[in-house]
Order: C-alpha cells, then structure tokens, then sequence
C-alpha cells in the first residue's frame, strides 16, 4: 500500500505534525471511492467520522425545509459549500458525538476520500499528546474558520432580503 503521509501532509488539519504522527494517523485511514452524485453521509445521520478529499469533490447541502415556514413542502437539498482535495469535513462528530449538521455528496466521479474512525483518532490523541494538541488546534482553526464564512453568508443574505 503506497504511504498515505504525503497525502495527509497536504491536509491544513494536519499541519505542523512529523513524519512518525503523520504514519500513526495514515496507519488509521480508511479510503473510500464515490461515485458523482453519492451520498457519503445524510443531514441528521448519527456517525463519528472525520473525512479527507484526496481526489475529487464533495458538496455539503442542507435541507432548507428545516427552518422552512412549510415543513411539508418538497424542496431540494441547498449547495452551502463545495471541497477540494485537502479539505476536510465531518469534523464535528468527531468533537460533540452528534447528529450530521449536513448531507455529504461526491460531486465528481471517482472521489476519493479517506475515514478515519474518531475513536481511534482519539485514542491517538491521548496516546500522543503533542500529536493531539495539533489535531485538536488545527481543528478549530479550520471549524472557527468554517463558522466565519457561515457567518459572512447569513450577513450576506438577511442583507441581500431587504
């Protein structure tokens, strides 16, 4: 099996990190490929992985009938972000254990993407505390980052409504 390492490396989430963390994390990973259009995990779905684009794209969609004045109505899912390679995304399972904020769908055929199960990870973390502070910084840099252009888009759109 080809190293993983220079494809995590690549990863903002794993910044800062040396060679022998990155094989401990790369030992963990589970690569899965998606066909366009599949789904790799549904708004609402209980799962506690974390997911890295190695090939391909995801788009991130929600289902707006949730805050919908019409709950009934048909409605397609809404586009809210699309990732590229290197990006990351499921990171908040990893953290509170909760429900899927968000359905994950391939947006390109043979999108690749690597697993990795947040129980392991966090065994790995308390194993290896210097590699654990990184993850965990380097996490919320990128959910702090995410919630800033989230905000930037609400601001965006209350502005574009009046």
């Amino acid at each position: 099996m080809t190293s993983l390492v220079p494809i995590l490396k690549q990863a903002d989430i794993f910044y800062g990190m040396n060679n022998t963390q990155m094989e401990l994390i790369a030992n963990l990973c589970v690569e899965k490929i998606y066909k366009a259009g599949e789904v790799i995990f549904y708004e609402g779905a209980t799962s506690d992985e974390l997911y890295l684009i190695t090939q391909g794209e995801v788009d991130i969609q929600v289902n707006p009938t949730l805050v919908s004045n019409h709950p009934d109505q048909q409605v397609q899912p809404v586009t809210i972000a699309t990732l590229m390679r290197g990006q990351n995304f499921g990171e908040m399972a990893l953290i509170d254990k909760g429900v899927r904020s968000a359905t994950a769908r391939a947006a390109q055929k043979n999108t690749r993407v690597l697993i990795l199960p947040s129980q392991e990870l966090l065994h790995l973390c308390a194993a290896y505390p210097e590699l654990g502070y990184h993850l965990m910084s380097n996490l919320a840099s990128d959910l702090a980052l995410k919630l800033r252009n989230t905000d930037l888009m609400i601001r965006e759109d209350f502005l574009h409504r009046k």
